[in-house]
């Protein structure tokens, strides 16, 4: 919502400067996102005379202007394009350095085709105060040479933009917002009275409405003998302000309507309407032809206003190009209506229009205003355009419901915790255009018909508070007791959460794919169901529950190689469905990595130079079970998986061949080709809902997390190993040599082929040494390096690679 602080002056008598209304505003509740101000904006620019205009001696085009910027100051040489550029002309006139917004250049001293130009004769769209840019500005011969051009033609008036929240619909116009001001003690509102213009003469266009739940109020005037020009100056440069372009002056009419009092209106040419006017649903397959210069195809569900031709207007979104108001139009039919909120929101979402009508109508209009809106419009139209006005015709409701709400006083204390004396809160709600009645601890408080959104007494709180200041509620710590408060997340949430920390910690993109994948597919991952068929699907491919998350991230994954992006690391945490009953439902974490998105060598010096592998998705599932609080020492991997994984490079995670946790290792060629993705690709998936829970019987207290002073030293050790030899085994023996001074041991690297003996492999691992006393010395550190070399082949029958 954007508004002039010359417009909000209309409605607002206040000396406040702008930046303590906009911090006002802020605080109750209507923010403010920015304040273009164009005072500042056009402060260099002046008034000019061009002394002398002479022909460019190297382009036809151009011309060579001696410019006086006044203050007895040289004349300036100005090189213009301009066709009206001439001598005597008044103008405005940029300098050197001066930024040109609508140009959006800062402006330097130039040489156009051989001749120097010392600055430049502006448009009024290289200014952005409207959008002729045929010519230079032309002013009138009176305008003060060398004076400020902004203070002179005051289009330095400041804008400020508010983000409503949707409930606050009574300010989608600036008299409701000065309203929300002057109860802030920001000024003295404004608010005379509408005065009835007397129809001379009964309507002769009648108004039908076949539905009043669509339409519960419509009104229409008749005003014969308009002339229908420009819109004066004011009006212009007001809507020109806030990014409307003027157009005619019963349309600017309408749009000044709809930001002033929040009231859209539409005006319809009396001589393209045909007979009477409907209101009623659309009929299937009717069109329009609308003021956007589209064309809408409508259904029953949309409402319309038609006359005995056909369609006219989208009721609520926006008029018919066939009866809209040009500069021949001399009879025109003003409509003020109230409409059906949901059906307007319904309807803009299916046509795809957004509009300031539909903006206002979806949230809900003041069904008081509906009459004195039409009386207001009227006027304005009779001084703008003169003309004779017929009486009103008005049909439904032309006022909303009345509503009272019981107000216990001590509710302020209760809910927000501040003290607000009756009179003061008395002051409050009668400067909002709320009615207060009662003496007693209960008051009755009459709701005006603009303030759609209270509908109880804690929207009445809030009214005080913001205007009292939300700053004035005291901060008050809860009571925290004893006892160590219980976490709100349940033990899967928390699960899912950590285990999203863990794989973006590892570098891995988290996507979010449909829970519904092909009947293929499913197969494929142990599911196809009958159970699990959707009986509607959305689509062909999408029409069973998903017993993976992997179908999904796997098709992402071929779809960022399809767009170049080969080297993808994805992860999904969501729901699988294994049956149709609730405890069939698990949650489950899963990854895939594809090219050189590899985890190997994370903080060395060849991250990412490494093909991703089955090593990787172990990686993973070990980083999701330890974020989510898996019994590590329990684990038990066992080679092989589900059969769209490769068998021998593949392995399940397991606690007992009862409780599998999830499987890791790289697809199978057959389930790629059956996906139609491009491999290798490695996966992994968890079943969050398997992990065990904690124990939750009292331990002793656990010692405080002890971080030790001294730096941490890392050494790599490769050894060479019958290929049958498990790479736990290898690192449960490193770590068995000093369990309080190694503190990580992790297998970066496993390696089969030339310069390996047949049947044998290499494994690297890098081992943390972590002091807890001293820093440690080259020869501690060798002598700890021979014992993991002694120990890993004692028990593995391991030699060190050379």
């Amino acid at each position: 919502m954007k508004f002039t602080l010359s417009w909000l002056k209309d409605h607002l008598d206040t000396d406040e400067p702008i930046e303590k209304l906009a911090d006002k505003l802020t605080m109750i509740g209507l923010e403010v996102e920015s304040i273009e101000d164009k005072a500042k904006l056009l402060a260099p620019f002046t008034i000019a005379r061009v002394i002398s205009a002479e022909q460019h001696p190297n382009a036809d085009r151009l011309r060579v202007c001696m410019v006086d910027t006044g203050n007895g100051a040289p004349p300036v040489q100005v090189v213009c394009g301009a066709p009206n550029a001439r001598a005597g002309l008044i103008s405005v006139f940029s300098a050197p350095g001066t930024y040109i917004p609508g140009k959006n250049i800062t402006l330097g001293v130039g040489t156009i085709r051989g001749v120097e130009s010392r600055g430049m004769l502006c448009s009024a769209a290289e200014l952005q105060i409207s959008e002729d840019h045929d010519g230079i500005m032309e002013l009138p011969a009176d305008a003060p040479i060398g004076k400020g051009f902004a203070d002179w033609a005051g289009v330095g008036d400041p804008v400020l933009e508010i983000n409503l929240t949707p409930n606050r619909q009574d300010c989608t116009g600036v008299h409701g917002i000065a309203r929300d001001l002057s109860a802030a003690d920001m000024g003295k509102f404004k608010d005379p009275g509408i005065k009835q213009v007397k129809g001379e003469f009964p309507c002769p266009v009648k108004v039908t409405v076949e539905d009043e739940s669509l339409c519960p109020g419509f009104a229409l005037r008749l005003v014969r003998g308009v002339r229908n020009g420009p819109s004066p100056e004011w009006l212009q440069r007001r809507l020109t302000a806030i990014g409307l372009r003027p157009i005619n002056a019963l349309v600017d009419i309408t749009n000044f309507m709809t930001y002033d009092r929040a009231r859209p209106l539409h005006v319809f040419d009396a001589s393209k309407v045909k007979g009477n006017l409907t209101v009623r649903r659309a009929r299937d397959g009717e069109t329009l032809l609308a003021l956007d210069g589209r064309t809408y195809t409508l259904d029953s569900s949309i409402c319309v206003i038609a006359d005995d031709h056909g369609v006219e207007s989208l009721a609520g979104i926006m008029g018919g190009e066939a009866s809209g108001c040009d500069e021949n139009t001399t009879d025109v039919l003003i409509e003020s209506a109230l409409w059906n909120e949901i059906n307007i929101a319904q309807s803009g979402r299916k046509l795809g229009i957004n509009s300031d009508a539909r903006y206002r109508f979806e949230r809900g209009v003041d069904p008081a205003f509906m009459v004195p809106g039409l009386e207001m419009a009227t006027r304005m139209v009779m001084e703008l355009c003169g003309g004779t006005p017929s009486e009103n015709v008005v049909v439904g409701k032309a006022h909303g419901d009345d509503r009272i709400i019981e107000f216990p006083l001590a509710e302020v204390k209760r809910l927000a915790g501040i003290e607000v004396p009756l009179p003061e809160m008395r002051s409050i709600l009668t400067r909002l255009g709320f009615m207060m009645a009662g003496h007693g601890p209960i008051m009755k408080v009459a709701i005006p018909s603009w303030r759609t959104d209270v509908q109880g007494k804690a929207d009445l709180v809030e009214e005080v508070v913001r205007i009292v200041g939300v700053d004035k509620v005291p901060m008050t710590p809860f009571e925290r007791g004893e006892d160590a408060r219980k976490s709100v997340l349940t033990p899967i949430q928390q699960r899912t959460g950590r285990a999203r920390r863990a794989l973006a910690a590892r570098g891995m993109i988290e996507a979010v794919t449909y829970s519904f994948i092909a009947r293929s597919a499913a197969e494929l991952f142990g599911g196809g169901k009958a159970e699990l068929t959707l009986a509607n699907p959305i689509a062909a491919d999408l029409s069973d529950m998903r017993p993976s998350l992997l179908p999904g991230l796997i098709a992402s994954a071929q779809a960022n190689g399809d767009r170049g992006f080969a080297d993808v690391a994805l992860f999904e945490v969501g729901q699988i469905f294994k049956g149709d009953r609730p405890e069939d439902e698990f949650m489950a974490a899963a990854g895939v990595r594809r090219g050189y998105a590899s985890s190997k060598g994370i903080g060395r010096q060849w991250s990412g130079s490494a093909m991703a592998d089955a090593f990787d998705a172990k990686a993973d599932a070990f980083a999701v079970l330890a974020a989510a609080g898996g019994p590590m020492q329990a684990l038990q991997i066992v080679p092989g998986g589900p059969t769209w994984l490769h068998p021998g490079r593949s392995g399940t995670i397991q606690i007992g061949p009862q409780n599998v946790l999830g499987y890791f290792g790289e697809l199978h060629p057959r389930a790629l080709e059956a996906l139609r993705a491009d491999g290798p690709l490695t996966a992994f998936e968890v079943i969050l809902d398997r992990i065990p829970a904690g124990k939750q019987r009292p331990t002793r207290a656990k010692p405080p997390l002890e971080l030790s002073a001294f730096q941490p030293v890392s050494r790599d050790f490769a050894f060479i190993v019958d290929r049958k030899v498990r790479a736990g085994d290898l690192v449960r023996a490193a770590q068995s040599v000093d369990k309080k001074l190694i503190t990580d041991v992790t297998v970066f690297d496993v390696y089969e082929g030339k310069g390996i003996e047949d049947g044998k492999k290499s494994i690297a691992i890098a081992v943390t040494l972590q002091p807890r006393e001293k820093t440690m010395t080259d020869e501690e550190i060798d002598a700890v390096g021979g014992k993991i070399v002694a120990e890993v082949t004692k028990k593995t029958g391991g030699t060190l690679r050379g």
